[in-house]
């Protein structure tokens, strides 16, 4: 008779740990930003999904190995839906009026890519999806159609040898920039079901794979098992939201609670502690802000975070929150 109903993942504490001074690079799917969010939230210098979400590696490599050059230069197809100018190797966040303007756009954001990655300490890459789609006419892969008649593009499930190829690129010109940069590569627990399920089951197949393959091969790179913590340790729907798809935010936070266990040293752990106190304090909706008991407390929260200021940013929660002061 089993003494427990569920497999418990263990993820192992990292040797080389992340401090409140790290800078973090996050790209990739939608969970990316998830992650992203997370660090932003706890105040860890971060640039999260700068190319909006993108779902297939190979795409998110070509974006990284583009901004990593000398000059970062857009070379990418763009394309004219109804009244907006779109760039296929971009998310559709990147969407303006004129051809110009996202030209603009898209190179600011390959070099504001680059002057982070020149830096970062670590590189969050997560993998949504190995079914990529080809455009017809250029014979190019997307990152997305932007609702493009799908006449115009042949579906395309990549392979590991080509996924493996398009990482080695970009990893020789990040060793050749930042040869301290460490890698995290992660598989998306989000279920991609327009692609079937069994279709979902064979892409996240391949994407497992080529994360061991790179682990395997690189010292500097290493895999956290998100998807392994939805789809194994907590194992069902009640860690869904509605759509069945996206992990919910029970899920979100039991996840990064594990990758934060792992890679961050013991002062971030002390420092989560306090600043979750303190978010819980700035959220706080008093019946009577002007009560002298109010305004004491206002006073201790600006008190903790004037003491915290020299640890991270705390400017625009002292800013916001001496508005609430009464003075005089």
């Amino acid at each position: 008779m089993p003494t427990a109903f569920r497999t418990e993942l263990s993820v192992s504490l990292q040797s080389r740990q992340l401090s409140l001074q790290t800078h973090v690079f996050t790209a990739g799917s939608c969970f990316a930003e998830v992650m992203g969010q997370k660090l932003q939230q706890y105040k860890v210098p971060s640039l999260v999904n700068p190319f909006g979400t993108i779902f297939n590696p190979v795409s998110l490599f070509n974006l990284l190995q583009a901004s990593l050059q000398p000059q970062p230069e857009f070379t990418g197809e763009l394309v004219q839906r109804e009244d907006l100018w779109l760039a296929y190797d971009f998310h559709s966040t990147f969407a303006s009026h004129s051809r110009a303007e996202l030209l603009t756009r898209l190179q600011e954001t390959l070099s504001q890519s680059q002057a982070f990655l020149q830096n970062t300490d670590t590189i969050i890459l997560t993998f949504g999806t190995a079914i990529g789609y080809i455009h017809r006419a250029s014979n190019k892969l997307v990152a997305n159609c932007h609702k493009i008649p799908q006449v115009q593009f042949q579906k395309h499930l990549l392979t590991i040898p080509e996924i493996l190829s398009a990482f080695n690129t970009f990893y020789k010109s990040l060793q050749q920039t930042n040869p301290n940069a460490r890698v995290i590569l992660t598989v998306s627990p989000v279920r991609h079901l327009k692609e079937t399920l069994e279709g979902n089951s064979v892409s996240k197949s391949i994407l497992r794979v080529v994360c061991q393959e790179l682990k395997t091969q690189y010292a500097a790179v290493a895999y956290f098992p998100a998807y392994e913590l939805l789809l194994d340790d907590l194992r069902d729907y009640r860690f869904y939201k509605p759509d069945m798809i996206h992990p919910s935010e029970v899920a979100e936070d039991y996840i990064w609670e594990k990758f934060k266990s792992a890679y961050f040293n013991e002062d971030f752990q002390h420092f989560t502690e306090k600043w979750d106190k303190i978010r819980q304090a700035l959220a706080h909706k008093p019946f009577h802000s002007e009560s002298i008991s109010h305004q004491q407390f206002l006073k201790k929260v600006l008190s903790q975070l004037e003491e915290l200021q020299a640890k991270v940013d705390c400017q625009s929660e002292i800013s916001a929150l001496k508005k609430q002061l009464i003075t005089g």
